[in-house]
């Protein structure tokens, strides 16, 4: 209800009137234009509900991920900003490429800073613990795209409008200090106090411990060039304490007919998208039965068999929109986001043990990743064939029960095809299906992004056979919102062609 001031009537109401306007503190006028219809400030549980949409839709599965996809050749780049992302033609060293993604990042991160620079706001361990893994997850999005960039001196433009890049190394530091500090803090949470307003646990604390220390995970396997053979057993250390399931992965899903996979979204709306050859051979030469569920046609969204695809060349072909097959997971309307999979795990699980020599131990976790990601494609598959989206334009052929892929035939398929790969090349191979697994609807492309960043600082990105022969870009630009208006940013952008050259630190480079 909104407050209202009433005045009594009469004589005495008139005189006081009278008397306000003419004697009333300065105090006074200023409480006379305040806004007490909306609220200034919003209970933790709200602000963290916030955080968690932005951070799965905005910062995990959209544009961001979209691009990494063109980058690493899941899909191809087949017109307007994706096609140009395709030939670099500009679209990855503009600093408006990213902008709102930038500003988006900041915003979910001074959202975090809210939270945890208030002791009331943080006094719960179970809020205070789910902000700081948040803030280690979103920093790390942030650092890892864009190198070094304003952290420390961001969050009081009253006394800092233009503040400092801090080194990705010293924000790596405290990315992990984060992840400590939540892990802390949930171990003594006791009770339930976010409940629906978690969309990723539920309030669970148990559940973030084990996606904090997956993260972990995820992030020293990022410093392996830095740190060898010790990074690996940090690797398998951490996930000792993590995910034990695909109960325990970081799924966010508020997905439906009118709340859309970011995926989905994008494609729905720009048609920008097409079937990558890169990614197809890939499967080809692998006889692998994914490849006989994954395609349709531009035009009659029709399912396709595999001769009849049309493939776009990466870097290669000319633009078209509805010229090139489209996957299904470009109408998954409905897929999850993952945050992190308990199949992207096993992958860093399979390669340390890989790079250690227990080839022997980590055959059955590849095995079980890879069963993992023939459900997740059938998932991909269920959601493009009841999207209603396109359903209200006819629908795609509708395939579902028409040969699905079950646990038993990745079995077969590893039998048949990756057991001998692996067994000549346990490393290329691992890498390959770690690939092809991230390849979806689900947000997981930028973590293949970062993959494939650390195979280059490493001298092996040969393993992963991309195709394209124009530059790979190597980072992505800072935002033209503070490359405009600080001063210290434009200085790091300069022409944006950086992208081409400077690896990000835990990549080899020195920002």
């Amino acid at each position: 209800m909104k407050s209202i001031l009433k005045l009594t009537t009469g004589v005495f109401a008139a005189t006081l009137l009278s008397f306000n306007l003419t004697s009333c503190s300065e105090d006074i006028m200023d409480n006379i234009n305040v806004d007490r219809n909306h609220a200034t400030d919003a209970p933790a549980k709200y602000t963290l509900a916030e955080v968690l949409v932005s951070s799965a839709w905005e910062n995990t599965g959209s544009d961001l991920n979209t691009y990494a996809a063109v980058y690493v050749e899941h899909e191809a780049g087949v017109d307007n900003q994706m096609n140009h992302a395709e030939m670099r033609n500009g679209e990855p060293s503009n600093a408006s490429t990213y902008n709102n993604n930038w500003g988006e990042l900041y915003r979910t991160l001074r959202n975090i800073n809210v939270i945890l620079s208030d002791e009331d706001k943080s006094s719960d361990p179970l809020v205070k613990g789910v902000a700081e893994i948040m803030n280690a997850y979103n920093l790390a999005i942030l650092t890892d795209l864009f190198g070094d960039v304003p952290f420390s001196e961001c969050f009081n433009p009253d006394e800092n409008k233009t503040p400092k890049l801090d080194s990705q190394q010293e924000l790596y530091s405290k990315i992990f200090s984060f992840l400590d500090a939540g892990i802390a803090d949930l171990g003594n949470a006791s009770g339930n106090t976010l409940s629906d307003y978690d969309f990723i646990y539920k309030g669970d604390a148990s559940k973030w411990i084990k996606f904090a220390n997956a993260l972990k995970a995820r992030y020293t396997m990022r410093q392996l060039k830095l740190n060898g053979e010790a990074a690996l057993t940090n690797v398998l250390n951490y996930i000792n304490n993590a995910f034990t399931s695909e109960a325990d992965q970081a799924t966010f899903n508020v997905y439906d007919a009118n709340n859309l996979n970011p995926h989905f979204d994008f494609e729905w709306s720009r048609d920008g998208l097409g079937a990558s050859k890169s990614a197809y051979d890939k499967l080809a030469e692998r006889k692998d039965p994914r490849i006989n569920r994954l395609y349709w046609d531009g035009n009659s969204w029709d399912h396709l068999a595999a001769e009849d695809l049309s493939l776009f060349e990466n870097g290669v072909s000319d633009p078209g929109v509805y010229k090139y097959s489209y996957t299904a997971y470009m109408f998954a309307q409905t897929a999850d986001t993952y945050l992190m999979s308990y199949r992207e795990q096993l992958f860093l699980k399979a390669e340390a043990l890989v790079r250690l020599g227990r080839t022997a131990e980590a055959e059955p976790v590849l095995k079980e990743a890879i069963e993992l990601s023939f459900a997740n494609l059938e998932a991909s598959v269920e959601a493009a064939c009841t999207s209603a989206s396109v359903g209200a334009y006819g629908g795609i052929e509708d395939i579902r029960g028409d040969g699905d892929l079950t646990a038993d035939d990745a079995d077969a398929y590893f039998d048949a095809s990756v057991k001998a790969r692996f067994d000549a090349n346990p490393l290329k191979e691992t890498m390959i299906q770690k690939y092809l697994s991230l390849w979806g609807a689900n947000g997981e492309s930028l973590e293949t992004y970062n993959d494939v960043r650390r195979l280059i600082a490493l001298g092996e990105v040969d393993m992963l056979e991309l195709k394209n022969p124009k530059k790979f870009p190597l980072r992505y630009t800072y935002g033209s919102g503070d490359t405009t208006t600080n001063p210290n940013v434009n200085a790091a952008y300069g022409d944006g062609q950086y992208v081409y050259s400077e690896p990000v630190w835990w990549a080899g480079g020195n920002r």
